[in-house]
């Protein structure tokens, strides 16, 4: 019997039919893993079964609903098995624009959480960050990979709220043990024997020493990114790294002390307070302090960062008077913080949501509203 494949789909067919001819074409192509013919075969048979044209030239043309509905499905399962092959071969980047076009992200992003750093990554990054598959994933490899330059450029870009916590957690945390490491080699290098703790408020607690005028241990851009970013934070641990670093940054000299505008004009202070306040350290202090620099400074700036930290502490009565006094005003879509009627909400003070609503016109916040509070 010749082995030539056109010979051999020739007598497939007329042994066996249309059937066999399918499967021996399927199982071909399959071995030699030229997995985009197998979804072609795929295709191919199911045309043939529901009787459309086996080859299209008019790709406009109708399908018949009914057709269109099984056609469909078996789309999906060729999408499917396709990518599936892929991914068994370790080809991830081969396999996404299968599951893509399924809007079926699971398999792949099962895929990426067991990959192994190696050369050549980049498109697997830009699957899972990206293109949302596995965002911390993606931000892990992004930070093992380049370093976490590129990373804290990544992370002001974050695609998505999913993975979004975690991986400003791994970003806090790399960086505190980078200051670490270099704190205790340089105390290590003066003493004569290296610190046990991982504190850096107790690695530089009496060694004024460190900080000599034009020195950092680490990037001070980096520091300056990592503290800012570090106020969405929600895991106590991590913020004590964050408030850690501000404690750091504080005692830093000359070109690397740092200002900004308010209310965080004392950069590395302010931000200390504000998450302290977050850990529930020195809270009535902490809202002392920008009450005091709302009082003097910048009302709309300094008034969202205060609400938003009294919204997150759930003192919603102190940010709905503060809010209601500095930011009644302004344009919620703007504001960084929550506006009056999610003040509101939060707090389940429907009376005064009910009269800001109506002092505002605000027909969909009274709805809202109204059927919240008979809902309980």
């Amino acid at each position: 019997m010749s082995d030539n494949p056109f010979d051999l789909i020739d007598e497939a067919l007329r042994s066996g039919g249309p059937e066999a001819g399918f499967d021996f074409l399927a199982k071909k192509v399959q071995e030699e893993k030229n997995y985009p013919l197998l979804f072609e075969v795929r295709l191919l048979r199911k045309r043939h079964e529901l009787g459309l044209p086996l080859i299209q030239v008019d790709d406009s043309a109708p399908m018949p609903p009914e057709k269109r509905l099984e056609y469909d499905k078996t789309f999906i399962e060729a999408a499917r098995e396709v990518g599936a092959l892929y991914l068994a071969d370790g080809n991830i980047p081969r396999a996404w624009p299968y599951f893509r076009a399924i809007n079926d992200t699971a398999p792949v992003a099962a895929a990426i959480e067991k990959v192994e750093l190696k050369e050549g990554m980049e498109p697997i990054i830009e699957i899972a960050f990206m293109e949302r598959v596995h965002p911390y994933k993606g931000f892990e490899m992004i930070l093992n990979q380049y370093g976490i330059c590129r990373a804290i450029t990544s992370f002001g870009q974050f695609p998505c709220r999913e993975g979004r916590e975690e991986s400003l957690r791994l970003l806090v945390r790399t960086l505190h043990a980078e200051l670490v490491e270099r704190l205790k080699y340089a105390i290590t290098n003066v003493e004569g024997k290296t610190p046990e703790t991982d504190s850096v408020s107790e690695l530089i607690a009496g060694r004024d020493w460190v900080f000599p005028e034009q020195t950092c241990y680490v990037d001070v851009s980096h520091l300056i990114s990592v503290i800012r970013f570090s106020l969405d934070l929600t895991d106590p641990p991590t913020l004590g790294l964050a408030e850690e670093l501000t404690d750091y940054g504080s005692r830093l000299k000359g070109v690397y002390e740092e200002r900004a505008e308010p209310p965080f004009d004392n950069f590395y202070v302010d931000h200390g307070v504000y998450l302290r306040a977050l850990r529930g350290k020195d809270v009535d202090s902490g809202i002392a302090h920008f009450q005091k620099k709302l009082e003097e400074g910048d009302a709309v700036e300094t008034a969202q960062v205060l609400v938003g930290l009294l919204a997150r502490l759930e003192r919603y009565d102190e940010a709905i008077q503060i809010a209601q006094t500095h930011l009644a005003d302004a344009n919620p879509t703007e504001l960084s913080c929550p506006s009056l009627p999610q003040l509101c909400f939060l707090a389940r003070d429907y009376d005064r949501l009910r009269s800001f609503a109506r002092s505002r016109g605000d027909l969909l916040s009274y709805t809202a509203q109204a059927l919240a509070s008979t809902s309980g």
